[in-house]
């Protein structure tokens, strides 16, 4: 079987996977496959093509999907019994080139399965006993009984004005002077990445991220057609000098940063470093998406001001209730000033008209009678010692070569170990081994290999932690036992 791709250098070819799967169409319609010819395996054609195993995956699940091609486990993909003409295809629409990266994108995610003894520490989202389910029962009960109808209708993009007004004042006590008008309520922080990054850049334009980025930014990136400029992050956050220079491009219309607790690297930027920061973009003048979805975490030291509080009018400054409450509530918030508050309210408006006023007028009442306070210091009292407890065993059980720092809050931490080893090939020993991780590559804006990987101390209590980072230390001593020793030079 004979193909050929064009991989993007002509203008208008289509995406790679499709050519792949249109010409094995052609192959079938003009009998050089016929019925029960099997195709070449994935990576075996992924290797003769040069490109992406994932690649070659996509087009094989094109033609099966039009019911071109079979898959059995063990033994390949099989041309179908009784299709001979590519024109019996069913029709199948052509998505659009964004949907067709971030499918990508989306398939490349790892698979971790849910075998009933493994450690969950790959995603971090602290576990349902830590849920305030009985104080939220009551609150939404609360709420309802009080405002009945009212509550089930449309209502308006900015959202529910009682937790706009209980938002305002929490945030002014950070520093952010803001007032609940210059609030927009959103889906979370997942919808309010999105809607900022829509306020600044349209498809083809560029956003500079940290690198390694939060996944789900990358996702919206690739969703909205944007392409991403990587940051490097050192120890104290974005490195200033890559940050000017990804800045000083014209296709880059904005930043978006995590400066607390960064997601995958659990990061804190210092005072000294976010004022740098601001000033850097305030000179190349680009305006800066700030995440603050885990800002309420934090157990040790509190972390700076937000950069909201430094410089307002160039900062779109968001935050969640999704790790600090529950992701079930669905409620973030975006502060903007200006023409960014028109813009979102507008985006907002056309996105999906309003959010769920229950769940919003419930987040306010826990807010206004002290149960979300009184949470959190439990949260942060059990995350205190959940990340206690990992850090220790990964002092005890890790080998040496392997570098990470204890965060102050949030829900991870960042694991580098040395070269040559690759986290996505080791993920599958230590899923076998019973514990999962995020391996790093997919945080990365080209998903290239990385030594890095994410770990989460939120689904899991001490005890479970304890096992896993013990099991997570033998899985990586195995691997980099298994290195084979430098070549000796022996001379004659």
């Amino acid at each position: 079987m004979e193909i050929s791709v064009d991989l993007g250098r002509r203008e208008g070819a289509p995406p790679v996977y499709r050519q792949i799967a249109d010409q094995i169409r052609a192959d079938v319609a003009a009998g050089r496959l016929r019925p029960g010819d099997r195709l070449p395996p994935i990576r075996a054609l992924a290797r003769q093509l040069g490109v992406n195993r994932d690649t070659v995956a996509l087009a094989y699940d094109a033609l099966a999907a039009d019911g071109m091609v079979e898959s059995t486990v063990g033994r390949g993909t099989f041309v179908r019994a009784g299709v001979v003409r590519a024109g019996d295809a069913p029709f199948r629409p052509v998505l659009a080139p964004a949907v067709e990266r971030l499918l990508r994108f989306e398939r490349a995610r790892p698979n971790y399965g849910a075998a009933p003894d493994s450690v969950p520490m790959h995603a971090p989202i602290p576990d349902t006993s830590l849920y305030p389910v009985a104080e939220f029962r009551r609150a939404l009960a609360r709420t309802l009984a009080d405002a009945g109808g009212d509550l089930l209708r449309y209502g308006g993009p900015h959202g529910h004005a009682g937790l706009r007004a209980v938002l305002a004042e929490r945030m002014s006590a950070d520093g952010i002077q803001v007032e609940p008008h210059e609030l927009v309520l959103c889906q979370g922080a997942s919808q309010g990445i999105s809607l900022a990054l829509r306020l600044f850049a349209q498809p083809g334009d560029a956003i500079a991220v940290e690198e390694p980025c939060y996944t789900n930014a990358l996702a919206a990136l690739l969703a909205l057609g944007l392409q991403a400029v990587p940051v490097p992050m050192t120890p104290d956050g974005a490195d200033l000098g890559a940050l000017a220079a990804a800045l000083e491009r014209p296709d880059v219309k904005a930043l978006y940063t995590i400066p607390t607790f960064q997601n995958p690297t659990g990061i804190t930027s210092s005072a000294a470093r976010r004022r740098e920061l601001l000033a850097v973009a305030r000179a190349c003048r680009v305006p800066i998406v700030e995440d603050a979805s885990e800002t309420d975490l934090h157990f040790g030291t509190p972390p700076p001001a937000p950069l909201a509080a430094l410089d307002g009018g160039s900062v779109v400054h968001l935050s969640s209730f999704s790790k600090s409450l529950f992701p079930g509530a669905r409620v973030g918030v975006v502060a903007a000033r200006g023409a960014a508050l028109d813009g979102l309210l507008a985006l907002r408006q056309a996105t999906d008209l309003s959010a769920a006023l229950p769940m919003q007028a419930a987040v306010a009442e826990l807010v206004r009678n002290g149960s979300y306070d009184r949470h959190l210091g439990r949260l942060r009292r059990e995350l205190r010692r959940r990340c206690g407890t990992l850090v220790k065993t990964l002092e005890d059980e890790l080998p040496a070569g392997v570098r990470f720092a204890r965060p102050e809050g949030g829900l991870q931490l960042w694991l580098e170990l040395p070269d040559p080893v690759d986290t996505r090939e080791l993920l599958p020993d230590a899923l076998r081994a019973g514990v999962s991780f995020a391996p790093g590559d997919q945080f990365l804006h080209d998903g290239r290999r990385s030594s890095g990987l994410r770990l989460s101390f939120a689904q899991a209590g001490e005890t479970a932690l304890r096992t896993g980072a013990q099991r997570l230390g033998a899985v990586v001593r195995a691997r980099l036992d298994a290195r084979p020793s430098p070549a000796t030079d022996v001379h004659v």
